[in-house]
């Protein structure tokens, strides 16, 4: 049987890859990005495990008269943040599996 052998390599490529996405996963969690709105009035900050981690708001946007403007900044500088954090989780389990797994589009590998 010839192709065994190959097969036992493959087998221990993939087990390596494994516990290199696991420690991309652990090294995520202590990357950031910042998200802005409103010129910089309003940075999301979230972790590469697409979790928000802080929220910076300057003081002149919080006024009674304009609830729904701090409200659309806000959710502007999340969801911006979210985006960027997703970005850079797939870009840095792009490095690991490097051509090894085919970009299925839908395919959304465990953290990410």
């Amino acid at each position: 049987m010839a192709g065994l052998p190959n097969m036992s390599g493959m087998m221990k490529q993939i087990q390596k890859m494994q516990e290199k996405m696991q420690q991309v996963q652990e090294e995520l969690e202590q990357k950031t990005v910042t998200g802005e709105a409103g010129g910089g009035m309003v940075k999301a900050t979230a972790n590469g495990k697409q979790r928000l981690t802080a929220l910076a708001i300057e003081r002149e946007v919080i006024t009674n008269e304009e609830p729904d403007m701090l409200e659309d900044l806000i959710l502007s500088a999340v969801n911006k943040a979210l985006e960027e954090s997703q970005k850079m989780a797939q870009e840095e389990m792009a490095k690991v599996t490097n051509g090894i797994l085919p970009n299925i589009p839908g395919l959304n590998l465990p953290g990410l």
